[in-house]
């Protein structure tokens, strides 16, 4: 199975998060498990906050990242489609919240899982969790606005 990220027309895999040609790049990969979609992350030492602890901006960036892509591949499956059919549905944030539930430890593999909220024609709200040795730390909400080209 392809990862959503590998969909991406060219032009998008540059971005930081998730593109596949960003060799500075957290190199994302977000994978269907039935309803949800779901990626794993293993946090760098030079992401840590303090001694043990996994920087907040990274996990904002995992969040906002991991839930564009699967907004993506969400309103891909309402309209019945497969991934990578055209045309090809490409969304950037419209707005980002993070809520820090507990300390993320580093030395942990991370796990993302997105779930649809809601879809419009125009916007997808994706749910997203970070979990560390199966404990919930991070929540977030994404509202992810379709776009239509690069520069919008």
């Amino acid at each position: 199975m392809k990862a959503i990220q590998h969909y991406y027309p060219e032009e998008y895999k540059q971005c930081f998060g998730c593109g596949t040609r960003n060799e500075h790049g957290h190199h994302i990969e977000s994978y269907w498990d039935g309803d949800i979609v779901v990626a794993h992350f293993t946090p760098k030492p030079f992401h840590t906050a303090f001694p043990g602890v996994v920087y907040g901006g990274l996990l904002a960036s995992l969040v906002d990242c991991h839930a564009i892509g699967s907004a993506a591949a969400f309103a891909t499956r309402a309209e019945g489609r497969e991934m990578g059919s055209e045309p090809k549905l490409r969304y950037v944030t419209g707005r980002l919240e993070v809520n820090y539930r507990a300390p993320t430890p580093m030395g942990e593999v991370l796990e993302l899982r997105a779930t649809e909220v809601e879809i419009s024609e125009r916007k997808v709200i994706v749910d997203v969790t970070v979990s560390a040795a199966g404990k919930v730390t991070v929540e977030g909400r994404a509202i992810a606005v379709k776009i239509d080209q690069v520069g919008m």
